[in-house]
């Protein structure tokens, strides 16, 4: 069994003008019945359209969400299943992130009728949640379904670890394949392995891997 939960986050600034540069990484784990950890959103800025210098952020957004008791989480995989964002009113970065939890099943001998899953409860409310930031957001979410598609298909690994670390580089104007791979320290070869780099253009994602 899939599921997908919804995570939206309105971040503050004084005054914001243009995302140069984002990352995503996170510290979700789970233990019996409880998954929790954070967001780490970092990156830089602009404040106002004419400014000349960039200015850093790094946020933290803790996350926590309980499974109910009669699923076996023994073998439960946390992914990251899809990460975008907007500006709004260059005052709030709206962050928006669906984590994907998989291999989830009824414990054997506590199944429940539907009506009595409190976890189906949760799902059907998360949807409706889900749908409404889709409808916010379709314009923008269309222009990314290629990359959401690549980045699904890269975090959907074979790893029975619950502790997943990578990074999501938004590509910048000041961008070159060259800067990238001295920022993450890493090669060539490792980061076609995860893209297809061959015609970056601003916006797109990158995923970095360890």
């Amino acid at each position: 069994m899939k599921k997908i939960i919804p995570f939206k986050k309105d971040i503050e600034f004084e005054s914001i003008s243009e995302i140069k540069s984002i990352s995503l990484e996170h510290t979700l784990e789970i233990k019996e019945s409880l998954i929790s950890g954070s967001f780490i959103i970092s990156g830089t800025y602009k404040m106002t359209e004419v400014s000349i210098n960039t200015d850093k952020f790094n946020y933290n957004l803790p996350f926590k969400i309980s499974i109910d008791s009669k699923y076996d989480t023994s073998n439960v995989k946390l992914d990251i299943n899809d990460f975008y964002y907007e500006v709004i009113d260059s005052k709030i970065l709206s962050v928006n992130i669906e984590v994907k939890i998989e291999n989830l099943t009824e414990k054997e001998d506590e199944k429940l009728t539907r009506e009595d899953e409190t976890f189906d409860a949760l799902e059907e409310e998360l949807e409706e949640k889900k749908e409404e930031n889709e409808d916010n957001t379709k314009e923008e979410h269309e222009k990314e379904e290629s990359q959401r598609e690549t980045i699904s298909s890269i975090f959907d690994t074979e790893d029975n670890d619950n502790y997943v670390t990578y990074k999501v580089h938004v590509v910048s104007e000041n961008d070159t394949i060259e800067t990238i791979l001295q920022k993450y320290e890493i090669s060539l070869s490792k980061l076609e392995n995860y893209n297809n780099i061959s015609d970056l253009k601003i916006g797109d994602k990158i995923i970095i891997p360890n």
